[in-house]
């Protein structure tokens, strides 16, 4: 567009220099082709910036309009001899509505809204009619020689120019518009406008279209302008949209047509004013209905994005706008979550319309509560309750009452159902300050309460796996698994029929910067939820060859036992990273003991034992943690390549005062026994239970009363015969009692032993003669 406007004015002052019709034939021809490519320019923006199309297309109109306007006045070929007005005004008028209005839709947040923005667009145009037919016309028209309407829209084009620059600078000072280089070309092309439509205002004394050359650049190097800041792409949208209500300027130009209205003008303009004033006022209040309806739109669309569509109750947005209202205050507030127990079966059995009708009826037994409570539904089959109260009783209260109104029948589809929920409860405290922190804590509570099946929980900081100090706590493990702030404690293992160690566990601890030392329990589920078992079990592993290699080179031979929990085994990769790392150290995988527990069984058994037997190829020795709490399984004992059994903690430590408890230790025993297994007592905690352990005759005794986990520059002191021999002291000392303590302990047992033969006698095989099993007498009665 430039190029072709500089050298187009160049011929055209050359050829008016000789030629006047020359001139006027150059400049229509340059005219035709400037606008020509600035209409080629906004067909192009429209169509590859779909969400400015509408805008856009205002704007090629109103330059189409313009040049239609040109068109028509330089067609006669002596526009200076053409009397002002000429019926090519028209265009030039409709060319400012079109153009305004492209001002008011292409900022607007809501461009869809295209009728708004027609009325808006000639409310300011007539506005400006207004202001100029008031203000201006009659001290103007002393001077120049028209008539009222030539006077009129003379003063109007410079008005209208100023107009639309001061309605750009208002978008860019409320932020309808980027203060950019579009809105700085903006301006700069109406200000172009308003020096030539003032200029053509001076040359109007005659009465014709006696404009100079400086009036077409002006006039083109403004369209130049306007054109290539609508046509520039916009990289990104606004960072702030505000909310759009009726501008200001359609303000200013109904209070000006009610002037114009209310103080009728004398002389010629009076037509020429009342009308676009009665416009003015008629598209004003066009705006003002399609403003009230947009209110009253909004005010529904608010409601519903406040409600539930399914249940008319309150939804997510509206509980949080409640909890952040609750929050800037200091009165008391709880939030209850529930959460409905097996909807899932209704909706796959019965279909999602049955769901939706059980939840329904929920809704609307949970809309009876008294004041001060908020039932809201979160979504799927989830409640929020909000109680103004932090009194833990009268919430208990609540959720009971809740609770029971949710267990009563439910009649969908002529079946009655019993549905149940869990709730969780908590309360604010006064730290708290987002919502957000309170609906994360009474979830964690809520499925406390369907894990455990309590119905009710309220939330406890200590059962919370999800706080921000446990994600911290995380994020400093994997920092310490980095920097080797974890050690082994070992707890050792004592031949019973010896007293010597024969081996030692080895359980993982955490030497923390600022928290001490911590134990596995306050980590490893942290480790486990942030996926750090692998790389904490390498670790292990590490430490532990790094360990042993140590006391080989000091003559101690000891076995260490290490923990494989079930993901870690079935994984494949740490058990290989393990038996590398024994290589690399010049050590033997007999020198190992590989823990697991019985749920490392069940998922995959077939696989487990594969990896079992290519373990005891190795030559690692397997041993069953923690057994008789799990899902335990003669089979596993008969079909797996297992060298030890290790008795759980809670039948040991119960052998001296549950009779049940030490019976089950004794058959274990005797079945581990028979079948060439080890078995290891763990949970010795006593000298009573010691002796009676070592009186049975178990192979291997683990517990406090022998020894506590020690760190490790104590452990190898103690295998070194320092801590040990300091025991051996006490040992002799417990020793001169201990052959009678012995015999006290074996006749109390055969005696147990005897007493149970005679609950439950055995049945003879009358062809073997051999017991084949017990028979309950029907007449004794029941023993604990």
């Amino acid at each position: 567009m430039w190029t072709l406007l500089a050298p187009g004015l160049a011929a055209i002052a050359l050829a008016d220099a000789r030629d006047p019709a020359a001139a006027q034939v150059v400049l229509t021809g340059a005219l035709g082709a400037f606008f020509l490519l600035l209409l080629t320019r906004l067909a192009v923006a429209a169509g590859t910036q779909r969400q400015r199309r509408y805008p856009l297309l205002l704007l090629f109109g109103g330059v189409l309009l313009w040049a239609a306007g040109s068109a028509v006045l330089n067609g006669s070929g002596q526009p200076d001899r053409t009397s002002f007005p000429a019926p090519g005004e028209a265009f030039f008028l409709l060319a400012y509505v079109a153009i305004a209005g492209y001002l008011l839709a292409d900022t607007a947040p809501q461009r869809s809204k295209r009728g708004a923005t027609w009325l808006e667009a000639a409310n300011v145009c007539g506005g400006a009619v207004c202001i100029a037919g008031g203000v201006l016309i009659t001290p103007a028209a002393q001077h120049v020689h028209a008539d009222g309407l030539g006077v009129l829209l003379a003063l109007l084009y410079p008005l209208l120019d100023v107009v639309l620059g001061v309605l750009v600078v208002g978008q860019v000072l409320m932020r309808y518009r980027d203060s950019s280089r579009e809105s700085a070309s903006l301006l700069l092309g109406f200000g172009l406008f308003t020096f030539a439509d003032l200029s053509f205002i001076t040359n109007l004394s005659s009465g014709t279209y006696a404009f100079h050359w400086l009036n077409i650049v002006s006039w083109g190097a403004g369209f130049a302008l306007i054109v290539d800041a609508a046509c520039r792409p916009r990289a990104t949208s606004p960072t702030y949209v505000p909310q759009r209500s009726l501008p200001i300027a359609v303000l200013v130009a109904s209070m000006a047509a009610t002037v114009v209205l209310a103080f009728e003008p004398d002389g010629a303009v009076r037509t020429y004013l009342l009308i676009p004033a009665m416009a003015t006022l008629a598209a004003a209040g066009g705006r003002m209905l399609v403003a009230v309806r947009d209110a009253q739109r909004a005010a529904q669309a608010a409601a519903l994005s406040l409600s539930d569509d399914l249940t008319g109750l309150p939804n997510r947005r509206a509980v949080y706008d409640r909890l952040d209202q609750r929050m800037s205050t200091d009165g008391p507030l709880a939030l209850m979550l529930m959460d409905l127990d097996g909807f899932k079966d209704i909706n796959d059995t019965l279909g999602h319309s049955a769901g939706d009708a059980v939840l329904r009826e929920l809704a609307a037994r949970c809309r009876a509560f008294p004041p001060g409570v908020m039932v809201a539904r979160l979504g799927g089959d989830e409640f929020a309750i909000l109680v103004d109260s932090a009194d833990e009783i009268v919430l208990y209260e609540l959720a009971q009452a809740v609770l029971t109104g949710v267990r009563e029948p439910i009649t969908v589809d002529g079946i009655t159902l019993s549905v149940d929920a869990s709730i969780g409860i908590t309360i604010r405290q006064p730290q708290d300050t987002q919502s957000s922190e309170l609906l994360r804590r009474a979830d964690v509570a809520m499925y406390d309460a369907k894990r455990a099946r309590l119905g009710v929980v309220l939330y406890e900081p200590t059962s919370d796996q999800f706080s921000r100090q446990r994600l911290a706590l995380g994020e400093d493990l994997r920092l310490a698994i980095q920097t080797g702030q974890l050690e082994l404690w070992y707890q050792p293992q004592q031949d019973a029929s010896t007293g010597r160690t024969c081996a030692v566990e080895a359980l993982i601890r955490w030497r923390h910067p600022t928290r001490g030392v911590l134990a596995p329990a306050e980590f490893l589920p942290v480790a486990r939820r942030s996926g750090l078992m692998l790389t904490l079990s390498a670790e292990i592993g590490r430490i532990a060859v790094a360990d042993v290699a140590a006391w080989r080179r000091r003559g101690i031979n000891t076995r260490v036992a290490i923990n494989c929990a079930a993901p870690e085994l079935m994984s494949g990769i740490f058990l290989p990273q393990l038996a590398e790392s024994i290589a690399a150290a010049g050590l033997s995988p007999s020198e190992f003991i590989i823990e697991v527990t019985e749920d490392s069984f069940l998922a995959e058994p077939e696989r487990a034992r594969a990896l079992l037997t290519d373990l005891t190829a190795l030559g690692f020795e397997i041993s069953v943690d923690d057994y008789g709490t799990g899902f335990s399984s003669l089979s596993y004992l008969r079909d797996l390549p297992i060298t030890e059994i290790k008795m759980d903690r809670s039948f040991v430590a119960a052998m001296s005062r549950d009779t049940r408890s030490r019976l089950i230790v004794v058959s274990t025993f005797h079945l581990a026994d028979a079948l060439g297994l080890r078995m290891v007592a763990e949970g010795v905690e006593d000298a009573e239970t010691a002796h009676d352990l070592v009186a049975l005759g178990v192979h291997v005794l683990q517990g406090y009363h022998l020894s506590r986990p020690l760190p490790p520059e104590d452990i190898t002191t103690y295998l070194s015969g320092d801590l040990e021999g300091s025991t051996v002291a006490a040992r002799e000392d417990s020793e001169r009692d201990l052959e009678s303590r012995v015999r006290r302990g074996t006749s109390r047992f055969e005696r147990e032993v005897r007493r149970v033969r005679h609950l439950y006698p055995v049945q003879p095989d009358a062809q073997a003669d051999r017991p084949v099993g017990l028979r309950v007498e029907e007449s004794l009665p029941v023993h604990r």
